[in-house]
């Protein structure tokens, strides 16, 4: 019976060193070819493939309806959670597309300027003076502070509103100054050219479009129409400076 015991233990023995071997074995060959066998954490992974299911959403679709979130609740009242829901996607892939929500709204405002908004700039790069520039700016914001399929009024000026965050709260402000800073540059250009009289206030005059325009856009949040934004950029215009024969 010790016989038998002992030649048994000594089977056994033998049988669970052959069977690590064939597993070793299976092991190794897994990890040369990156594909069958008995694989552990993290084997048989392609290197350099990255980590998780790749992005399914469309980029320009989703930043449109993040924009329109913002433009229409401003910066501070859009949670994230209200962008995952109206993005049509989850959180991780928000953070993995665009960084934070502040991130995200910093190329918002970026595609907003080059769509949305982009009309003073085609106005400033496109017409001859600085009063030709102004009127078209005013009359283009009556329509696109108005028009249907997006929130009334300027994204720029009203995600500002009750924002608590100053970094972002500096950056708008920063874009609605540098508009004022274009006038100023255009009408200032238009005195040294006589195209206004020397003794024009450039700067008082550039800070009064700024208003117009800030102001026009808080009016059509109001509910105030496109005819009567209109007239009232059709008023504003008849303060601007005229000399010689130019007409702007």
């Amino acid at each position: 019976m010790v016989n038998d015991d002992d030649g048994t233990a000594r089977a056994a023995s033998r049988g669970t060193v052959d069977a690590r071997r064939v597993e070793n074995a299976g092991e190794s060959r897994a990890k040369d070819s990156g594909g069958s066998g008995t694989k552990g954490p993290g084997d048989g992974k392609a290197k350099g493939r990255p980590r998780g299911r790749p992005r399914s959403f469309d980029r320009e679709t989703v930043l449109e309806k993040a924009l329109l979130a913002f433009w229409e609740h401003g910066y501070e009242a859009t949670s994230v959670s209200d962008l995952t829901r109206v993005m049509d996607i989850g959180a991780p892939s928000l953070y993995a597309a665009f960084g934070d929500k502040r991130s995200l709204f910093e190329e918002v405002v970026r595609v907003y300027g080059t769509g949305h908004g982009s009309f003073t700039d085609r106005a400033l790069a496109e017409e001859p003076t600085a009063r030709a520039a102004v009127e078209r700016t005013l009359r283009e914001a009556a329509t696109a502070y108005t028009e249907p399929g997006h929130p009334h009024g300027c994204l720029v000026v009203h995600a500002a509103m009750n924002c608590s965050d100053a970094e972002v709260e500096q950056s708008l402000r920063d874009r609605r100054n540098a508009n004022i800073a274009a006038f100023e540059s255009r009408i200032r250009a238009d005195v040294a050219a006589g195209v206004l009289p020397p003794d024009t206030d450039a700067a008082a005059l550039a800070r009064h479009v700024g208003v117009m325009v800030q102001g026009m856009s808080q009016q059509a949040r109001d509910g105030a129409s496109r005819e009567e934004l209109e007239a009232v950029a059709k008023i504003a215009m008849t303060i601007w400076p005229r000399t010689g024969t130019h007409t702007g």
